[in-house]
């Protein structure tokens, strides 16, 4: 394998036991770069693709070209400045720097990017809406989104993708010290669609994050959300939610970097799947640097197979290079139906399929009841409910 090196020294490699290539050492070396030639076309062999099926990326791996162009439009309150910016505005690339070749070929094709400032100490009153709508059928467009929130600023935005067509974009969020960001981001594309995002989270000092993401339509999903302290006081919360149905493949894969002292993470996804071969892929790595002293981390990730055929694959990980730690844990269940719970809302005179919904409302109110939207909240509750009906559950 031949490895470009971004910076003196280059990422650590230590071999794969299976002849496979190469896996870092440390999750904190990872190789990034704008260039899209220093990253190898990917085989599926690699640790960071071996869950994806590739033939379903149509080429965004391989250097596709864009043939259209995603529509992209912003509702925002008067306080919010919304900028389209070209490639070299120095701000592009403070949140984060792409990690792997899709989202190196998205920086490098996106025609202009979009931009949206909080000026410092703002508060809008209402979110920030910003819908994203896919190339059409057999199209290709690459995009870039960056949100910044000044010295105190506090903002409510919600993304929402929705649309056909095949779509690789970079999203950064970078917030100053003391700013709070309250981010929804939800895939709502329709079948046919290919979304690869990978999204750069950029925490000052005492900033606090939480952000949701839901994913719902879409062929193919593969989201990579990295989230990184930048100085001591951060405090970021994952949510996630995710509904898969036959031939759907949705993928999570994340990274918390604590690098800096006396920061907050806390992960939970949960997702629900149905149908044959409905795929759902959760990675949750979290770094605890050895700088790091006082951190408090806790990822968990939880799916329920609603029927036969359907594989959840969740791989949690935790590396921690410092002992003076406020506490660090994981957790991941799969399975079905608690037929414990169902026995009992039976017994109270429930039918079976109503008794189903009711469990799997239950599943998912715990990241429901914290999308600060209501709009959004209900149209998710709405969107599972109709997926409960699709199957008779």
């Amino acid at each position: 394998m031949t490895v470009t090196e971004s910076q003196p020294g280059g990422p650590e490699l230590v071999s794969h036991s299976h002849g496979t290539g190469a896996l870092l050492a440390s999750r904190g070396l990872r190789f990034t770069s704008y260039d899209v030639d220093a990253f190898e076309v990917p085989t599926g062999r690699e640790e960071e693709w071996r869950f994806t099926p590739l033939r379903r990326l149509r080429d965004l791996h391989k250097s596709a070209v864009a043939t259209g162009e995603a529509g992209v439009s912003i509702d925002a309150p008067h306080e919010v400045k919304v900028e389209t910016v070209g490639r070299g505005d120095p701000r592009l690339g403070d949140g984060g720097v792409p990690a792997d070749r899709v989202a190196a070929q998205a920086w490098s094709s996106f025609s202009e990017a979009t931009l949206l400032t909080v000026p410092a100490e703002q508060r809008p009153d209402g979110p920030v809406t910003v819908t994203v709508t896919g190339p059409g059928r057999d199209e290709v467009a690459f995009g870039h989104l960056q949100v910044r929130l000044e010295q105190f600023a506090e903002a409510v935005v919600v993304i929402d993708h929705r649309g056909s067509g095949s779509y690789a974009e970079n999203v950064e969020l970078v917030l100053g010290d003391g700013a709070r960001l309250t981010v929804v981001g939800v895939q709502d594309w329709a079948g046919d669609a290919v979304h690869v995002a990978a999204q750069y989270a950029r925490l000052g000092r005492d900033a606090v994050l939480r952000a949701t993401a839901v994913s719902l339509g879409g062929n193919l999903v593969r989201q990579s959300p990295t989230v990184t302290f930048a100085q001591p006081g951060g405090d970021a919360e994952l949510l996630g939610l995710y509904f898969a149905d036959d031939g759907q493949h949705l993928e999570h894969r994340l990274l918390v970097d604590h690098a800096v002292p006396h920061c907050k993470s806390n992960v939970i996804y949960k997702g629900a799947l149905q149908g044959e071969n409905a795929h759902s892929v959760w990675i949750g790595d979290v770094l605890i640097q050895a700088a790091a002293e006082g951190t408090d981390t806790f990822e968990l990730n939880r799916n329920l197979l609603l029927t036969d055929g359907a594989r959840a694959d969740s791989v949690p990980n935790l590396e921690i290079e410092t002992g003076e730690i406020a506490g660090a844990g994981h957790a991941s269940t799969t399975g079905r139906f608690d037929d414990e719970q169902l026995f009992y809302l039976r017994s109270r005179g429930i039918p079976e399929d109503q008794a189903r919904r009711l469990v799997v409302r239950g599943f998912f109110g715990e990241i429901l009841q914290r999308i600060a939207v209501p709009a959004v909240r209900e149209r998710l509750e709405a969107a599972i409910e109709a997926e409960l009906e699709a199957v008779g559950a």
